[in-house]
């Protein structure tokens, strides 16, 4: 609910500088989190009001200082009070986000893309895999898409199919595959976990599951919660999925692939449920933490059937 003392006389603004210096002091009277693409109010509020603009993030001097008319002003005042007053993140105000380097829409209907796994794509997953021997993969859980048709965009030889169970997430997932041309690439299944798969051997598969149990979701920042409670929430501490997705992976990876899987904070009850199981836990230059690699032997060792 918008604060009737939190207002904007935007009749007194004239310009982009006017907005920023104001959303800067606002926000330090607001407990807001910054996780969704920056983690700083400056950088948050010069993103807000250049994308809702259509100006680069980087717009010259003279820009700031143009005059705005009264319907950018009325535009800006209601992005900064949702932003400010309702901890509504950025990308769900200009619709768009960024995942290794590409461009993506995005709406209430997906998680903003955030996840450490961009760096090993950005890395063709090396040393574990070789470019060239990658032809399918499988993405579960993709949302909005982003982890797939960046795959698709970063292995332009490999066809990947992207799962979800969730028709809001994978009618937002259609608009980055139409946007991105990759509609021939990448295949969007809408599945149960493993239900719709197609029975095929996958020589990566990745998952960035729901992974956060009840508590933990208490105590997420405001800013969370506006994002898809069913993309977040995971029973069983956080594993329920994770679970279905080791239990089930043997049957679906190629000899020499491999399975990637971000469980966040529930690394710990994941490592306690498995104490046997050698999780390969991956370290990233840019930050990040909670995402395990197991090869496909090791998957058929401690999960799967021998094959025939």
């Amino acid at each position: 609910m918008i604060n009737a003392n939190f207002s904007l006389d935007t009749a007194t603004f004239v310009c982009l500088n006017d907005f920023y210096r104001y959303a800067l002091t606002q926000a330090a009277k607001y407990p807001l989190f910054f996780g969704h693409g920056t983690d700083n109010p400056h950088d948050e509020f010069r993103w807000l009001l250049t994308a809702s603009l259509g100006l680069p993030f980087d717009a010259e001097d003279r820009l700031w200082q143009a005059r705005l008319t009264d319907s950018e002003k009325a535009l800006l005042t209601e992005r900064l009070q949702r932003r400010i007053q309702e901890s509504v993140p950025v990308p769900y105000l200009i619709n768009e986000a960024y995942f290794c380097n590409l461009k993506f829409y995005v709406d209430e209907r997906v998680l903003i893309p955030r996840s450490p796994v961009a760096e090993l794509i950005e890395g063709h997953f090396s040393p574990w895999l070789q470019e060239e021997s990658v032809h399918q993969i499988l993405d579960l859980c993709t949302g909005g898409g982003c982890i797939a048709l960046a795959l698709g965009c970063y292995f332009p030889e490999a066809k990947v199919d992207a799962v979800d169970i969730s028709k809001d997430a994978l009618a937002v997932a259609e608009i980055n595959r139409q946007n991105l041309g990759l509609k021939e690439q990448v295949t969007l299944i809408q599945s149960d976990c493993w239900e719709n798969v197609p029975h095929k051997r996958y020589d990566l598969i990745v998952s960035n599951p729901p992974y956060v149990g009840d508590v933990e979701m208490e105590e997420l920042p405001a800013e969370y919660r506006h994002e898809p409670d069913m993309a977040l929430r995971a029973e069983n501490n956080g594993l329920a999925l994770v679970d279905k997705i080791l239990k089930e992976a043997h049957a679906y990876l190629s000899d020499k692939g491999i399975l990637v899987v971000e469980v966040g904070n529930s690394a710990e009850a994941l490592q306690a449920a498995y104490p046997e199981v050698p999780f390969l836990w991956l370290d990233f230059a840019h930050g990040g933490q909670g995402v395990f690699l197991l090869t496909a032997a090791d998957i058929q060792t401690y999960f799967g059937m021998k094959k025939a």
